[in-house]
């Protein structure tokens, strides 16, 4: 598990985005994945053919209206490039989530270990699973508004 410290470290440098476009999971990839921050090296293009072959396996929905895509393969090889962006679209997509909800907030991650990764995916989570998280999560925060959200109900 990562503190909030961490995880907001993580988002600073991914960024956040509050108007993504598209009625679908590969239209919503393609928007994002022009528009987050990248390291050096990796490109929108490779970022969102990676998302996109991933969901094809199994969906990176996990209800509440959000999911955590990710690459199926490493796209990271420094530890300080890793970060989270998370993206939230216009309209919700339906992605088979478990719930049946659609999805409207994602947090898009860069990892460069499977062992960072899992701890990612295991603090996020359970953050999602925090009624109050997912309240925040619905409007739609800008940066400071999800980070300080976080810093709230992370860990608590």
């Amino acid at each position: 598990m990562l503190s909030a410290k961490q995880l907001c470290e993580l988002i600073s440098k991914g960024g956040v985005f509050t108007d993504i476009k598209g009625s679908s999971v590969n239209e919503v990839y393609d928007d994002f994945s022009k528009k987050i921050k990248l390291p050096d090296g990796l490109y929108a293009e490779v970022l969102n053919r990676e998302l996109i072959e991933r969901e094809k396996v199994l969906s990176t929905a996990v209800g509440n209206g959000i999911a955590i895509p990710h690459p199926r393969s490493q796209l990271i090889y420094n530890p300080a490039d890793e970060r989270i962006a998370v993206c939230f679209s216009r309209e919700g997509i339906d992605m088979h989530s478990p719930d049946s909800t659609n999805v409207s907030a994602f947090f898009v991650l860069l990892t460069h270990t499977s062992q960072s990764h899992l701890a990612i995916l295991s603090t996020l989570a359970a953050l999602v699973q925090k009624k109050d998280f997912i309240t925040v999560l619905k409007t739609k925060p800008n940066q400071k508004a999800l980070l300080d959200a976080i810093k709230m109900y992370c860990n608590n």
